[in-house]
């Protein structure tokens, strides 16, 4: 392709993303649903050529990677051991709810076991990504609720940890023995490196704190990319190695590299939603729109629930407990890789999905946006229903 179109397809969808970024601003809600909109839109009107599509990919996966990063940020080792051991009994309760309708929607549907498996993984996972972009465009990252929502997503990523390798070892028809290999690489990789964060993320933060704000910035990406490309060869997620990254690095050096990384998140995140949306053949819509219409509305109900009895037990009000509950709903990037393993096993798997996590990560942010009406009218309803 000549460099030419290459940019002329570029810029197009980057200008398209900005005026989507302005319509949300106006609207006053976190621009996510749009550019999965927008994402449909472009995929439907034009077709991009190979190098724009697989730079839109790799554009997509930095994004998610450094949206964790900048997340881990947030929140130092203690705090993330805290509430790891406070939430525990909320992860167990999240498994049930979440992963137990896509499993049962699998069976409905006739999809083979291992499939059915994998739309209840589908079903569990929060997109992380999505979550962090939404605290992080309504402000929200020092709210309450907030270590709520973090642990949900921590807790879900550790299972990942055991489940991925697990499904991929039964995909290719692995025997007991090569699971089992397949399974300690991972725990043992994440464990490795949850430990060296909490234990010696001090010393990376002092050998990281440069003063030059540009070798700052090449340090602190190369390493994020560096431990994500490790963590996903060894079947972990790359994301929550970026994570736990950021949660190593602390003190002054966490702050500068949060003001350097923030305008290339913004910049790789939106790319991220959009690739989504392009991912999406609208010819394979009507055939999945019931049941991913069905799934999505009964595991958003059963994700607030989590994020609700979360926000309620860390002592956190009404508004904060339905601001737990909404931003857990959508789900994303995870779900979308689940999916396109078993493409092979159950063809109608990937639109599921994509029409799936459409809808959820439209519903989750546009009812986050709205808590302060929305409250207040449940409490309302609440208090009259004895009356009537």
């Amino acid at each position: 392709m000549p460099l030419g179109q290459l940019f002329l397809e570029l810029g197009a969808v980057i200008l398209a993303l900005a005026l989507v970024g302005r319509a949300a601003g106006r609207l006053g809600i976190t621009p996510i649903p749009l550019y999965l909109l927008a994402g449909i839109g472009l995929g439907a009107l034009f077709h991009l050529g190979d190098a724009p599509e697989e730079f839109i990919h790799t554009g997509a996966e930095i994004g998610a990677v450094l949206l964790l990063f900048t997340l881990g940020l947030e929140y130092t080792s203690q705090e993330l051991r805290d509430n790891l051991h406070a939430h525990r009994r909320m992860g167990l309760l999240d498994l049930a709810l979440n992963f137990t309708p896509g499993l049962i929607a699998g069976v409905l549907l006739g999809f083979t076991p291992l499939a059915a498996v994998l739309l209840g993984g589908v079903t569990y996972l929060t997109s992380s990504g999505i979550a962090s972009k939404i605290l992080a465009d309504l402000g929200r990252l020092g709210n309450r609720e907030t270590p709520v929502i973090l642990a949900v997503c921590v807790i879900e990523d550790v299972v990942m940890a055991a489940y991925l390798p697990v499904v991929a070892a039964l995909l290719i028809g692995g025997t007991l023995v090569a699971i089992g290999v397949n399974l300690m690489v991972a725990l043992g990789a994440f464990a490795l490196a949850f430990f060296l964060a909490l234990r010696y993320g001090h010393v990376l933060s002092r050998v990281m704190n440069v003063e030059s704000d540009e070798a700052l910035l090449l340090g602190v990406l190369g390493l994020v990319l560096l431990v994500a490309g490790i963590a996903d060869l060894l079947k972990v997620s790359a994301a929550i190695g970026a994570f736990l990254v950021g949660i190593a690095l602390s003190g002054e050096v966490a702050d500068r590299a949060r003001h350097q990384i923030e305008p290339l998140r913004n910049l790789f995140a939106a790319v991220f939603f959009v690739f989504f949306g392009l991912q999406l053949n609208l010819a394979s819509v009507p055939d999945v729109l019931l049941p991913a219409t069905l799934l999505a509305l009964v595991t958003s109900v059963t994700k607030f629930i989590v994020g609700w009895r979360g926000a309620a037990r860390a002592g956190v009000q009404a508004r904060g407990r339905f601001r737990a509950g909404t931003t857990l709903i959508p789900r994303g990037e995870f779900s979308i890789l689940i999916a396109g393993l078993g493409l092979g096993i159950a063809p109608s798997l990937g639109p599921l999905a994509a029409v799936y996590v459409l809808l959820t990560a439209m519903i989750g942010p546009v009812l986050t946006r709205f808590d302060a009406q929305l409250v207040p009218l449940l409490e309302r309803k609440k208090q009259q229903a004895p009356a009537g």
